[in-house]
């Protein structure tokens, strides 16, 4: 069933950057919360944040809210068999998305990777984070990992709660109520976008529609960075007539070194078109944010070949100033601690690395064309 929103006004969106400022935030919403928590991860790994979700939402269920939790079959492998039976004991109604299963062969690579927390059919949390400790505080190097979130009230949550529903569906055959409507709360302009695989795309409809009308800049924030031909060309086409075009990657801090090496294949064109690429080298740069003029996408989806054919996404777009204000001045100081690739010094780069990045190349081209 395809499901897509209208945009809503009357929302209020806060920006929360790193887990130092989510985390705490999304725990003490749950400690509030008096009726229902709907919670949806991809990644869940056992640890020290994960405890402290734990604790809070088996508080929670025993003071009588009903709390509901989708894991993804991949991304919760890290989840252990203790804190699994600690949810269910609590009451606590713990769902997993297509587990893995040898028989479902490329089936196994549909994964649910959307991040969204709904307390009370009120506040909404969502972007890119995941319940493990590399969100959080942490002692290995690049970490912790550089992500967002952000905090709504408004109309909007309710297209959260009916999105959380469809997939509730799905995976148990249960139906829940529907959605309450939501007074206004602020002046934010929002609108849910999804990816539900090739099957829908809406998150990549709005990017290109934007970026091809754009007029002064289109900035661009993204873990891994393989996007498809359609992607590249409106990028490379905004920056021939003049727009400020800016890509921002993870440098050599990330968990998938090949797409890493992978992704070079795109630099020389974008580059000759007048495209500025950034690499993140702090931390793993795992945000996924979108700046088109006034015009902010943000949530779970990097825009990549592998995410856009087997993923279940979710993403927020905004207008409102003060949030595009926001956003802004994040990206502006994470572009101050990135290495920037020009041109010039792309072309003189060892053969031995090129043979690396054709190599991954190749092979991610292989991988993508597996049915």
């Amino acid at each position: 069933m395809r499901q897509r929103f209208n945009w809503r006004g009357g929302n209020q969106i806060q920006l929360m950057v790193d887990g130092e400022q989510f985390f705490p935030a999304m725990l003490a919403a749950i400690e509030q919360a008096e009726s229902s928590l709907l919670l949806e991860f991809y990644l869940a790994i056992s640890g020290k944040i994960t405890d402290r979700f734990i604790h809070a939402l088996t508080d929670a269920a025993r003071r009588g809210v009903i709390v509901r939790l989708i894991i993804d079959g991949f991304g919760g492998r890290g989840l252990s068999r203790a804190d699994r039976q600690r949810l269910q004991a609590a009451g606590i109604r713990l769902v997993i998305y297509n587990p893995l299963q040898l028989n479902k062969l490329t089936r196994n690579f549909a994964r649910d990777h959307r991040k969204l927390m709904v307390v009370d059919e009120r506040i909404a949390f969502i972007g890119g984070a995941g319940l493990a400790d590399e969100y959080w505080l942490s002692e290995r190097p690049g970490c912790p990992w550089h992500e967002v979130m952000c905090r709504i009230e408004g109309p909007v949550v309710a297209d959260l709660v009916s999105l959380y529903q469809q997939l509730w569906f799905r995976c148990t055959g249960k139906s829940l109520p529907a959605p309450s409507a939501r007074p206004d709360q602020g002046p934010a302009l929002m609108k849910v976008t999804t990816v539900q695989g090739l099957y829908q795309q809406d998150i990549k409809v709005a990017f290109l529609n934007h970026v091809n009308a754009a007029r002064e800049r289109v900035w661009l924030a993204t873990a891994y960075f393989m996007p498809s031909f359609s992607i590249r060309s409106a990028l490379r086409k905004a920056a021939e007539r003049g727009v400020d075009v800016r890509v921002m990657v993870a440098g050599p801090y990330t968990d998938q070194f090949w797409v890493y090496h992978a992704s070079k294949r795109y630099y020389r064109r974008l580059l000759k078109a007048g495209v500025r690429i950034y690499e993140y080298e702090p931390r793993f740069l795992h945000a996924k944010v979108g700046l088109v003029d006034t015009w902010v996408s943000l949530g779970s989806c990097n825009l990549d070949h592998w995410n856009l054919r087997w993923n279940l996404e979710a993403n927020v777009e905004v207008v409102e100033p003060a949030l595009t204000a926001q956003v802004e001045q994040l990206i502006r100081a994470d572009l101050e601690q990135c290495t920037e690739i020009t041109a010039s010094e792309w072309s003189k780069r060892p053969w031995y690395r090129k043979l690396k990045e054709l190599v991954w190349a190749l092979l991610s081209q292989l991988v993508l064309k597996i049915k």
